[in-house]
């Protein structure tokens, strides 16, 4: 085993970004939007950002009518086109809109990182009872993703 005197640093880059972001909750998806599109574009890395349909969401009624069930795909649809938008107009020159249905930590850990395939994916923490949590979402894609994983506060 190697000790502190033996081993010598060895640079490390990322390649491809992935940004998950909660259509539920701005405040923390935009200070992870904002770290994400500054590595992006200083490093000139492709970026993709991912918001999840969470069909959990709606009771029986809602999921049963394709007005409310279009309605919130078009709202999300909407809210992803204005990050890549905003993020082209920062600067971020690859960028790529993904979009799921399901439970969010399930479809990103099952469907978007194996076909977006990225190195490292970018989360935000929440406010909840006045304090910074790390919620659900982001615990389990942190356990549980293959690549490296930072939580933006």
């Amino acid at each position: 085993m190697l000790t502190e005197d033996d081993f010598e640093v060895e640079e490390m880059s990322y390649k491809k970004l992935l940004l998950a972001v909660d259509d539920d909750d701005d405040e923390s998806s935009r200070k992870a939007f904002n770290y994400a599109c500054t590595l992006a574009r200083t490093f000139n890395l492709p970026l993709g950002i991912v918001s999840v349909l969470e069909t959990g969401d709606m009771n029986i009624f809602q999921s049963l009518s394709p007005d409310v069930v279009k309605q919130r795909r078009d709202d999300i649809y909407h809210d992803l086109n204005t990050y890549v938008s905003k993020a082209r107009a920062f600067g971020v020159k690859d960028v790529q809109p993904l979009i799921g249905e399901g439970k969010p930590e399930r479809v990103i850990l099952e469907e978007i990182i194996p076909d977006f395939q990225p190195d490292l994916i970018l989360l935000g923490s929440h406010r909840r009872f006045g304090n910074l949590r790390i919620g659900h979402v982001a615990g389990t894609i942190m356990r549980e993703a293959k690549v490296s994983a930072i939580i933006v506060k």
